[in-house]
């Protein structure tokens, strides 16, 4: 059993605006963007994070918004729905703020335990904030929601599937425990992890699958604290019998990837080097960082890359 992973890293989807996108996590839910920079493999598109102060793992959302994208349809073989901790006692302050700022989708209901508010994003992306007691990570305090009331990080993920039997070994083989089970809901979680640390999986034998466009989740990211722990995962996946691609460079931590049994792409990423490798923590994501291999490109970049005004 690998015993090397923590909890969630980051999770990454895809939008259709920047700018719009950019609005939702700064303005309507506070968070930090920790880094601008451009998809790697299409250097015209640019990849957004956003998280706390720092970009915590564990805190830290990403976009890649493609211009005229087509929208995303929802279904089994994907992450349906990204989590956020709040603390406990807030969920009325933000169904206040969503109603005011006109966020859709918004649906009270209880998971596990968890008093939880439903939301869609911009392209209808899954979402939801869980009360959580007892989470010690700071909320971005910078923004425009108070501290008091600002999301700690993930809480975890909901992926859909038509079976989880096999992921569910996955899951555990990463060193998930089950730790509850309700009708088509089953709960995974890693002991002691880093907060972000929660795996639901929903069951839904007779859906549709999914199909991914704006709105979707690309791929799920789990953290691990250095490249020997990550070539330690990769070692074992790999006996195991998973495809998992070469070590890569994403310049502010290193990552591997494998396709899950149940459809979802699967990410283990390192939680060095982190956002402030090249840019101090006090200017994080304000000027437009590429990858070395695109540097040469700035000017073209700059200007096909519509500017996002904070």
């Amino acid at each position: 059993m690998i015993t090397q992973i923590r909890g969630l890293h980051h999770t990454t989807s895809m939008a259709a605006n920047a700018q719009e996108n950019n609005d939702f996590f700064t303005k309507r839910l506070g968070l930090r963007r920790v880094k601008k920079t451009v998809n790697f493999d299409e250097p015209s598109v640019y990849h957004l994070y956003y998280g706390d102060e720092i970009g915590t793992p564990g805190s830290v959302m990403t976009y890649f918004p493609f211009p005229h994208i087509v929208k995303g349809k929802p279904g089994v073989g994907e992450v349906a729905e990204t989590v956020f901790s709040v603390p406990r006692g807030t969920l009325g302050y933000w169904k206040e703020r969503f109603q005011r700022e006109g966020v859709a989708g918004l649906e009270e209901h209880e998971m596990f335990g968890e008093k939880r508010l439903r939301f869609h994003g911009p392209d209808g992306d899954g979402f939801a904030l869980a009360e959580i007691d007892g989470d010690a990570r700071a909320p971005y305090a910078g923004g425009p929601v108070p501290a008091s009331e600002g999301i700690h990080g993930f809480r975890g993920v909901t992926m859909r599937l038509r079976d989880e039997g096999a992921t569910a070994e996955l899951m555990k083989f990463m060193g998930y425990q089950e730790v509850d089970r309700r009708g088509n809901l089953t709960r995974l979680a890693i002991p002691n992890g880093n907060g972000a640390d929660v795996v639901d999986l929903e069951t839904l034998p007779g859906a549709a699958q999914a199909r991914q466009g704006a709105g979707s989740v690309h791929h799920v990211a789990f953290a691990v604290e250095d490249r020997a722990a990550q070539l330690e995962v990769r070692k074992a996946l790999m006996a195991t019998g998973h495809q998992v691609t070469p070590v890569i460079d994403r310049d502010y931590f290193w990552a591997i990837y494998f396709r899950t049994p149940g459809g979802v792409l699967f990410e283990i990423a390192t939680n060095e080097p982190g956002f402030d490798r090249d840019e101090d923590t006090a200017h994080l994501g304000q000027a437009l960082k590429l990858p070395s291999q695109h540097a040469h490109l700035r000017g073209r970049i700059e200007q096909i890359l519509t500017p996002i005004v904070d």
